[in-house]
């Protein structure tokens, strides 16, 4: 029992001690800026991880910022749009015009000696004005003449077919768009697929249905692919283009990648992926480039492209009015001659409009000649998978960065550094940018610097007032009141007086301090009072005690007040214990260093007086300087039980007040003594241990031999007294024997008696 409750004693001055260093490394302001600075980078990097959409915004919006500063510069490179434009349809009339038209033209255009026709059209209906379907409007009409106008409908030409033959004899393109819709049309893969590493399948996100032209149309066409733009891009600005789809189990390029392969007559278009040579499979599957004949292009991720912007301009448009005007073959000729043709419009009611980077809307057709311009001129911009680990390095080191600035030059020179972080990221950004055509985002690093500069400066801010206001009231104990801030802004509370209130009072001593003080110089005399009252102070405070006073090597401390503490006599014993646990560790781990330097008596010890009862407690003083404290007999007759202490030698005493009131606290009685100025005898207690012990079958035995020791004694049964003595060492604990050192010269006299 004795090993068990020592082993307690030392886990919770252990304790203590491990929470007392928590809280003074909680209240050093530059431990509490870098948890906030950690705080705040963990959350940032967290989220710059997640990338939601407000942050993806940001980091276009600054790409967006790029390309306008610094477009691509245009070429004039053997790409073409036909335009179905306002002069067109004013000619030809109103869109859609018929499948005979667009054959004359796909007819026109190969006459030019177009490379490639791609058509940024899906012909998903039969035409309207096709003689069949004009045969089978009539049927029913009763028209004059009906038999002869269905005969002559029958014998003249289906548009369609005629589409579809001018189709096939032309190296055209037809588009689709992918949806997801689930339906069961696919056009005709046209396109060889080899992959190089992971599969494209497993990485694009497949479709569920198509829109796609008539199966006519499609299988007479040399090429077919996807038209989609990024389902990526947000607020109606196109960035990025799908340079492949899939529904899963197809592979199928997109128009513009189809157009360039078709016009370089190749079979096939290679796609390279994670996991191929030279390139580490990171467990997430993603594409790295494509290959089309001579032209090699990156791919982001999922298999898109990033569109590097050139200004729109005329010389990329040729009116579909000027190309089947045979007056002017002279002039377009040697524009469309060789060149990469894509079909599209540009009229009002017919525009499929997209914004750009750039600002302004342009037709749809216009992107995929952008795109077919970069490739042929392999001017790209890249944002490669690694960017996203550079910035999350980079917002961790420029928060780190800044947190160290503030926290070794303070804010001022700090903040002026970290408008350089943010100029010198800004720099890297749109030199990465303008000189390797890489998009790196400098805003999201910058505003976590910024935000970190916030938190760490805020912080140092608030410890600094904290800081204040501590050295204000640690002061206010030898300053006049009027010197502190709190008291000037409340002066109600320099009122005197006080209030009643029943209170536990504990008195605590050092014992032998005057040999301890003349064997120290005052420098250390001042440490070891530090050292020993700390822990003390921390135990009072633990059990939620006022420490009222120092008096050199003693302390005064009260419970329940100011504040309500229901318990507070227990928890006054409760505290007595914690600071004898905690004299006990400091004492075997030698921390005064008496040990050490050949004290005689290494050891500390400490006497405690507990007692309960009425005081009058309140601001106590003169009104230029005042403590808020106790008075009364209550406090008088706690300061001589600790005397009592003592003479008792025990560390721990009680009045009879606590005992009654602390329950489960182990106590036994140490009999009955005068003290100065009382009549009668008080009844006190020694303190043997906590609720634990209390409750344990071996403390009620110990108590039992403690009370026939008393009774013993007080009859004159000196050997009964003499054997409970005996019995009762062996249950107590080293703590406890100085105490029964007392009863044992109280047997002593009457076993050394001669025998009548």
């Amino acid at each position: 029992m004795k090993a068990a409750a020592r082993l307690r004693g030392t886990l919770r001055v252990r304790t203590m001690l491990v929470w007392a260093r928590l809280r003074r490394l909680m209240r050093n302001k530059n431990l509490r800026a870098v948890g906030a600075a950690v705080a705040t980078l963990v959350l940032l990097t967290s989220l710059r991880a997640y990338d939601p959409r407000i942050v993806t915004e940001l980091k276009e919006r600054t790409f967006d910022t790029y390309q306008r500063l610094k477009p691509r510069a245009y070429t004039d490179l053997p790409v073409r749009i036909v335009d179905i434009d306002e002069a067109s349809i004013a000619e030809y009339g109103q869109w859609p015009w018929p499948r005979t038209r667009l054959a004359a033209l796909t007819r026109r255009l190969a006459d030019l000696g177009a490379g490639v026709i791609a058509y940024d059209v899906i012909f998903s209906e039969p035409d309207r004005t096709t003689p069949s379907r004009l045969a089978n409007d009539l049927k029913d009409s009763g028209a004059p003449d009906l038999d002869q106008t269905m005969k002559l409908l029958a014998n003249l030409p289906d548009h369609d077919r005629a589409f579809a033959d001018a189709i096939g004899k032309t190296g055209v393109v037809l588009g689709f768009a992918a949806t997801n819709v689930a339906n069961d049309k696919r056009p005709p893969v046209r396109a060889g697929l080899a992959f190089v590493g992971v599969n494209p399948t497993k990485v694009l996100a497949p479709f569920h249905g198509t829109v796609s032209s008539l199966p006519i149309f499609n299988e007479a066409a040399a090429g077919i692919g996807g038209i989609n733009l990024s389902s990526r891009d947000r607020a109606g600005i196109v960035r990025r283009v799908p340079m492949l789809f899939s529904d899963g189990a197809k592979v199928y390029p997109g128009l513009a990648i189809e157009a360039l392969r078709v016009a370089q007559n190749q079979k096939s278009i290679i796609v390279r992926g994670t996991g191929s040579s030279g390139d580490s499979d990171t467990g997430h599957a993603a594409l790295i480039d494509m290959r089309v004949g001579a032209f090699k292009l990156p791919l982001t991720s999922n298999g898109e492209s990033w569109v590097y912007f050139s200004r729109d301009r005329p010389q990329r448009y040729v009116s579909v009015k000027d190309i089947l005007d045979p007056g002017k073959e002279a002039a377009v000729k040697p524009l469309i001659d060789g060149a990469i043709v894509l079909v599209g419009a540009s009229a009002a009611g017919l525009m499929d409009a997209r914004a750009t980077p750039l600002g302004g809307l342009v037709p749809g057709v216009a992107i995929q000649a952008q795109l077919i311009e970069q490739i042929l001129a392999q001017d790209f911009i890249e944002r490669p998978d690694w960017t996203n680990g550079l910035e999350i390095v980079l917002t961790v080191l420029f928060g780190a960065l800044v947190a160290g600035l503030v926290l070794a030059f303070g804010a001022r020179f700090s903040f002026y550094a970290g408008v350089v972080v943010f100029v010198a990221g800004l720099a890297g950004s749109w030199i990465a940018f303008s000189h390797f055509r890489l998009l790196i985002d400098p805003i999201f690093p910058s505003l976590a610097a910024l935000a970190v500069y916030i938190a760490v400066e805020r912080v140092l801010h608030v410890a600094s007032d904290h800081e204040k206001k501590f050295v204000r009231q640690a002061f206010g104990q030898y300053l006049a009141p009027e010197l502190l801030a709190q008291l000037e802004n409340s002066p109600q509370a320099m009122r005197l007086g006080g209030e009643s209130r029943d209170i536990s009072v504990m008195f605590m001593d050092v014992r032998g301090f005057t040999p301890i003080s003349e064997a120290l110089t005052a420098t250390e005399l001042v440490d070891f009072i530090n050292t020993l009252l700390s822990p003390l102070s921390d135990a009072i405070q633990d059990e939620l005690g006022t420490i009222d006073k120092y008096i050199g090597d003693s302390i005064m401390a009260f419970w329940n007040a100011p504040v309500d503490v229901p318990d507070h006599a227990t928890r006054a014993c409760r505290a007595a214990l914690k600071m004898r646990a905690a004299l006990d560790a400091l004492n075997d781990s030698d921390v005064f260093g008496f040990s050490a330097r050949g004290f005689e008596d290494s050891r500390v010890r400490i006497g405690v007086g507990i007692n309960a009862g009425l005081a009058c407690v309140g601001n106590m003083g003169s009104q230029r300087r005042f403590n808020y404290s106790a008075m009364g007999d209550v406090v008088n007759v706690a300061a001589r039980i600790e005397s009592a202490s003592k003479a008792l030698n025990v560390d721990l005493l009680v009045s009879e007040d606590v005992a009654q009131r602390a329950k489960g606290i182990a106590l036994l009685e140490a009999g009955e003594i005068l003290l100065k100025g009382k009549s009668r005898p008080t009844k006190i207690y020694a303190i043997a241990g906590d609720e634990a012990m209390a409750a344990s079958p071996e403390f009620a035995e110990w108590k039992r031999l403690h009370g026939a020791l008393l009774t013993a004694i007080k009859v004159g049964h000196m050997d009964e007294a003499g054997a409970a003595l005996a019995r009762c060492r062996e249950l107590a604990g080293e703590e406890m024997q100085d105490f029964y050192s007392h009863f044992a010269e109280q047997i002593a006299p009457f076993d050394t008696a001669p025998l009548q």
